[in-house]
Formats: C-alpha cells, structure tokens, sequence
C-alpha cells in the first residue's frame, strides 16, 4: 500500500494492517520500528486488524559498528534485495502505479531465483 508524502506511517498502519488481514488472514503480528511506539498505534492496529505490533527497538548504549537487531535485520536485508534491482535504485517512475508494477516485478524474479535455486540443491 502506498501513501502520498504527507501522511505518517503511524497514521497509515492500521489501513495497511487491515489490507494484510483481508489478503492474508492467517497473520497474527506484525514487527515495526520506533515509528510506530505508543498505545493508540497499537490499539488502532488491533481494532482494525486483529493483528498485534511488537516495536522494535534500537539500543539506548552508544554503540560503535552495527549491531543486528532481532526481526529489524529481515526488513534491512529485504530492502537491499529489492534495492539491487536497478530499476529501482532511484524513481524513475512517473506514477505509483508504474513503481509498484517495478517492485512487484522485482520481487517476482527474486523469488524465482530462490526457487529455481531449492530445485537445484542449492540454498
């Protein structure tokens, strides 16, 4: 689901949540970062979904280097597959339509590989 610039994704979680339950029902939680603290988020999204959010924090210790942070790292590595497709390093595109049309695409070939690979023995 995409949102134009102006909205918070706090504000655009529990539509997003509720278009994740009605496609995907068997979804129970959903892990997010620091966005989306506080109990009204969390309540928005349970009403509107039944789907409960588990906030992912950052350390408070000043940390040198890059620690992985349990779930946060599944989104990190997510977005540098998507990002490795060139066509969506930048936005080219000239409407939401077209963008998301290139990411799905993207994501398609992503996971053909992945299944092409299992097929062959390979992980």
């Amino acid at each position: 689901q995409i949102t134009t610039a102006d909205v918070q994704d706090r504000d655009a979680l529990a539509p997003l949540l509720k278009a994740v339950h009605r496609k995907s029902p068997w979804v129970t939680m959903s892990f997010v970062d620091g966005g989306y603290q506080g109990d009204e988020a969390q309540r928005a999204a349970f009403e509107a979904s039944r789907i409960s959010i588990t906030v992912v924090k950052r350390t408070d210790k000043e940390v040198k280097g890059f620690i992985v942070l349990p779930k946060r790292w599944v989104v990190e590595r997510t977005l540098g597959w998507i990002n490795r497709a060139r066509r969506l390093s930048k936005d080219f595109e000239a409407t939401i339509e077209s963008a998301l049309a290139w990411l799905q695409l993207a994501l398609a070939f992503l996971l053909m590989r992945r299944l092409a690979r299992a097929k062959n023995g390979q992980v």
